[in-house]
């Protein structure tokens, strides 16, 4: 007898909340999640059932904060149909719009054995592929470049010279490949705990349950800004800081939401001093730096535990913490190529190119558990004292993903209407616009953001008074 889509869509849900709450080290918490919406975004793996399950799984801690200060934990529920349109993007312009998504050299192209994605959506990441290709700025002209690689040697020679690329491989030449095997060696959380330090003095309120913590922000797209996005909705209050020229015109106005946004040259003798200030007087720091980048500034993670030694510090990475990719430069679309998603679904679905995901769900359900540990961290700072450390990586993200799980629900997502965003609209920087309503409710915490969308830079680099 043929199941019920929608039982079978809430076991994976399950399946996949239990994962992130184990990692997380919630695995005492009773699953507790109002699974509603039903459909799934069109893909052979089933990501909606992975949005839901994050975006829950950082319900939960919430719900466990507030249980652990007031003595009643909250009922949480999740929409799926919702957090399938958080995946993509919460923003809806009024009357405006927002830039191209990508720069035209970004893309998949042919090669003499296969294919590969080129990313260069930053300045300098296209500077240093143009240069290696040596070729004009526009896409017909790179594709015929390409033509004349072979994938693996333009990889190589685009990620020597401090660029972004990565060759299509399939699943099983991932599981093969050094990096691959390093990768599902890894918990899709490592964490370690600290020494006791002072107890805080955060208010805890039930209705803002991060009212009072301070978080300093420095990710860049698109897995930590969505961690600290989060973490905003529910009262922190998150100092991102960017370094000089550094710009996301298209992601801006979707990530910024509840922050402020400030400069910071850590390059510079000034910028390192402000930031030890900044860090000692943090309660949580999240940074997407590769796993050398800030230890090579003289803030690794024994310097940043002596400066804040209660401090919740918690970090992502491309390619996970180990193996020979470790220090990798990498994004949500490369990883999806370099770990056999693209491939398999153009496989799955016979297509004539690579098939990814249709949302970089590996960047947004990161910056959920992202989310999830810096709230699980803040709840263990409050039972003990303790702070402690947390890792993840888009690249474990996919392992989970992709482990044992297959499409559940394959019906389409009602498509979206405008019930489905909040109003009245909000007033960002660029001009009026609407959001889709949040996908999770914690009852008695609704999540509101109290700073709207604005551009980077835009703030002191300073806390608040």
């Amino acid at each position: 007898m043929r199941r019920d889509p929608a039982a079978v869509a809430d076991e994976a849900c399950d399946g996949y909340l239990r994962a992130i709450c184990n990692a997380t080290g919630s695995a005492a918490l009773p699953p507790g999640i109002a699974w509603l919406g039903a459909g799934s975004l069109p893909s052979i793996f089933p990501v909606t059932d992975l949005a839901a399950a994050a975006v829950g799984a950082a319900g939960l801690a919430v719900a466990e904060l507030i249980g652990h200060r007031h003595g009643h934990r909250p009922a949480v529920a999740v929409d799926r149909r919702l957090a399938s349109f958080w995946f993509e993007t919460s923003l809806r312009p009024a009357g405006w719009k927002l830039p191209a998504a990508r720069d035209p050299v970004t893309g998949d192209y042919e090669t003499t054995d296969g294919w590969i994605r080129l990313h260069a959506n930053a300045p300098h990441h296209r500077d240093t592929i143009l240069r290696v290709l040596g070729c004009h700025g526009n896409h017909d002209s790179v594709a015929r470049a390409v033509a004349a690689w072979n994938a693996l040697d333009l990889e190589n020679a685009i990620v020597e010279a401090k660029g972004c690329a990565a060759q299509m491989r399939s699943q099983e030449a991932w599981a093969a490949h050094p990096q691959g095997a390093a990768v599902s060696g890894e918990p899709l959380l490592w964490r370690k705990p600290a020494h006791a330090a002072e107890a805080p003095a955060w208010a805890l309120a039930p209705d803002r349950p991060l009212r009072g913590v301070r978080v300093l922000d420095l990710t860049r797209i698109i897995a930590g800004p969505v961690a600290t996005r989060f973490l905003a909705g529910y009262g922190a209050e998150i100092l991102r800081l960017d370094p000089p020229g550094w710009d996301e015109p298209v992601a801006a106005p979707e990530l910024t939401l509840g922050k402020r946004c400030g400069r910071i040259d850590l390059r510079s003798t000034e910028g390192r001093r402000l930031f030890r200030q900044l860090l000692r007087d943090a309660d949580v720091l999240v940074h997407g730096y590769r796993s050398d980048a800030l230890g090579a500034l003289g803030f690794d993670a024994e310097q940043r535990r002596r400066i804040n030694p209660g401090l919740v510090d918690v970090s992502l990475d491309a390619y996970g913490w180990t193996g020979p990719w470790k220090a990798r430069r990498g994004f949500d679309s490369l990883v999806q190529m370099s770990c056999g998603i693209a491939d398999a679904g153009m496989r799955a679905l016979g297509r004539a190119r690579p098939t990814p995901l249709p949302v970089q769900a590996l960047d947004h359900a990161t910056g959920y558990l992202l989310a999830t540990a810096a709230i699980r961290g803040l709840t263990e700072r409050v039972r003990t004292g303790c702070g402690g450390e947390a890792r993840a990586s888009l690249a474990r993200t996919a392992a989970l993903l992709v482990q044992g799980m297959e499409q559940t629900d394959t019906a389409p997502l009602v498509p979206e209407t405008r019930d489905d965003c909040t109003m009245p609209s909000e007033t960002t920087a660029w001009g009026r616009a609407r959001r889709v309503k949040t996908p999770l409710a914690v009852t008695g915490a609704p999540m509101a953001w109290d700073i709207p969308a604005g551009p980077l830079g835009a703030s002191p680099a300073s806390w608040r008074a």
